[in-house]
C-alpha cells in the first residue's frame, strides 16, 4: 500500500518552499551574485526551486535509493 500526502500537506510544503525561496532570493538572488551579470546564484536557486516544486507536485522522492 502506498501512502500519499493530502492536499493540505502539499499546499503547506509549497507555501514553506515559497517563503524559503523569497528569503534566499533577497539574500543571494538575482543581482547579488558574484558573476558580472548578477544571475549566478539566482539561476541556481531558480533551478533548485523548480526541481523541488516538481517533486512536491508529482510526489517524487529523488533521494530514495532504488
Amino acid at each position: 500500500m502506498r501512502n500519499r500526502q493530502g492536499c493540505l500537506a502539499g499546499l503547506l510544503e509549497l507555501f514553506l518552499l515559497d517563503r524559503l525561496f523569497e528569503w534566499l532570493e533577497r539574500r543571494f538572488g538575482f543581482g547579488r551574485g558574484c558573476s558580472c551579470t548578477g544571475c549566478g546564484c539566482g539561476l541556481i536557486l531558480l533551478i533548485v526551486f523548480v526541481a523541488v516544486a516538481l517533486s512536491i507536485f508529482t510526489n517524487t522522492n529523488w533521494l530514495r535509493p532504488f
